[in-house]
This record gives structure tokens, sequence and C-alpha cells, in this order.
């Protein structure tokens, strides 16, 4: 018997115990977790946002060092180089401003 197979194997009869468990139409065991795991991932929003700004704050300082280098040197794809760097710091900022109102945490 191969290991994936009993591995599978483990995880039917684990499953298949669970929703015995749940027969009877009982939840709410399920629906406190869920509960608890909504509340720590609220926890981790702020953070994760923070996060964003200060990797956006990294990529345009990276990239203005090496539009910078660019322009110098006279390599012609500066204008191409400008505009990615652009694109990127605007995702960021747009996706850290996203961030809580997709885990409708706050509305500002």
């Amino acid at each position: 018997m191969s290991p994936r197979f009993g591995m599978v194997l483990a995880m039917l009869c684990m499953v298949s115990v669970t929703f015995a468990q749940n027969a009877a139409g009982d939840y709410s065991a399920g629906t406190t977790a869920l509960g608890t795991v909504t509340t720590e991932i609220a926890k981790y929003v702020p953070v994760a946002v923070k996060l964003c700004y200060a990797i956006a704050g990294v990529v345009a300082v990276v990239g203005a060092i090496s539009v910078y280098i660019k322009m110098n040197n006279e390599e012609q794809d500066v204008k191409k180089s400008i505009m990615m760097l652009v694109g990127a710091c605007i995702f960021l900022i747009a996706a850290a401003q996203a961030l809580p109102l997709f885990f409708g945490i706050g509305g500002e």
C-alpha cells in the first residue's frame, strides 16, 4: 500500500467522522470557529495595509534609483521603466486601500 493511498484513506475517515458528528444538524462548533477566525484575521488587516505601503515605498525608491541609472546610461527603455514603476506603486497602494474593504473592516 502506497503512502499516498494511506493518507487519502485517513482523510476520508476523518471527513466521514466529521459528517457523522454533524448529522443531527448541530453546527455551533463550526460557526464559533469561523467567528473566531474572522476576528483574528481582522486584527492582521491593519498590519497588512502598512506592509503594502512599506513595500510600495521600497519599490518606489529602488525603481527611482534604477530609472536614474538608466537615464545616465542613456538607455532606450527609460519610459517603459517609469511606467512599470508607477503601475506597481499604484497597484500596491490600491491593494492596501481595498484590503480592509475586502474583509469588511471599516469603511474609511
